[in-house]
């Protein structure tokens, strides 16, 4: 449960401001008679997230066993390198995103009313199938799903909610901080998938090595047991990985934590530098 608030909490986040985004802008420039057209593929998009996680649901169970090992570790995986996708892509572009959304909006509103429409489609689309195929990589290896469901669903509620109190200004929020800490949280949440997905892979005969774990940690943190339940629940941890399991989530996490460092660094080196550019001349005065 914990870990789907999570993603539901970044994800809606990010539609929500998303939205909000898109909506403040076209009452700004005077074009509210687009905001139904908006609203139309704000509607869609969420429909076809939904529709996507009920397919990914209550598809693959009139496939055979190991059809559905193949599906569940192929979209894992694909899940995965959504997320990161995303990471990876906030982190860098976090900082511009209102000035791009408004130049898309720009030039929708110049080419036909109804390019709207696909703006807020593809502006939310995005958002709501990456958490969709997500939530339900991470949902595939949980002993609660309705759990794990609910979780989810009351992230997106608090994103909402946090989303409109921004807009009405009764609270301030450092977007900038949560988007980077959960970002990483969410980077070791994925190496969990990842090596989930490796597992069903193995467990297909897809790739070698199901049935010999690397090592054993049953008697140290059982999996019935309650940091078990957790750290299952949240990291997809399991006491008994293969070792391409565990090639697979110390790579992953090794690798991507290491460029999403640099990718944040990198981010916050521009605004470090007009800092210093606006308090050099203030600092010369006072001495002079």
């Amino acid at each position: 449960m914990l870990a789907n608030a999570l993603i539901g909490l970044r994800e809606g986040l990010e539609a929500a401001l998303v939205v909000g985004i898109l909506v403040a802008y076209l009452r700004k420039i005077g074009r509210t008679d687009l905001l139904g057209r908006l609203w139309i593929g704000i509607g869609f998009a969420i429909a076809v997230s939904f529709g996507i996680g009920a397919l990914l649901t209550w598809g693959p169970y009139g496939l055979s066993f190991q059809a559905q090992e193949i599906l569940g570790g192929v979209l894992s995986i694909l899940a995965v390198v959504l997320v990161t996708w995303m990471i990876f892509w906030m982190g860098a572009h976090g900082a511009t995103l209102s000035k791009e959304l408004r130049a898309q909006v720009d030039v929708a509103a110049e080419r036909s009313g109804w390019a709207i429409v696909i703006l807020g489609v593809v502006s939310v689309g995005r958002e709501g199938i990456e958490t969709a195929l997500f939530v339900w990589a991470n949902l595939a290896g949980s002993t609660d799903p309705l759990a794990g469901f609910l979780g989810a669903i009351g992230g997106i509620l608090v994103a909402v909610l946090i989303a409109w109190l921004l807009q009405r200004g009764l609270v301030r929020f450092p977007l900038g901080t949560f988007f980077t800490w959960t970002g990483a949280i969410l980077v070791i949440v994925a190496a969990g998938v990842l090596a989930y997905g490796v597992g069903d892979l193995q467990e297909a005969s897809v790739l070698p090595g199901w049935g010999v774990p690397a090592y054993s940690l049953a008697t140290v943190i059982p999996p019935t047991s309650l940091p078990g339940v957790i750290l299952g629940g949240i990291f997809n941890f399991t006491p008994e990985p293969t070792w391409l399991q565990v090639i697979a989530w110390v790579g992953y996490v090794v690798v991507t934590l290491t460029v999403y460092l640099v990718v944040v660094r990198r981010r916050h080196r521009p605004a470090a530098s007009v800092r210093n550019a606006t308090t050099a001349p203030q600092n010369q005065e006072r001495t002079a």
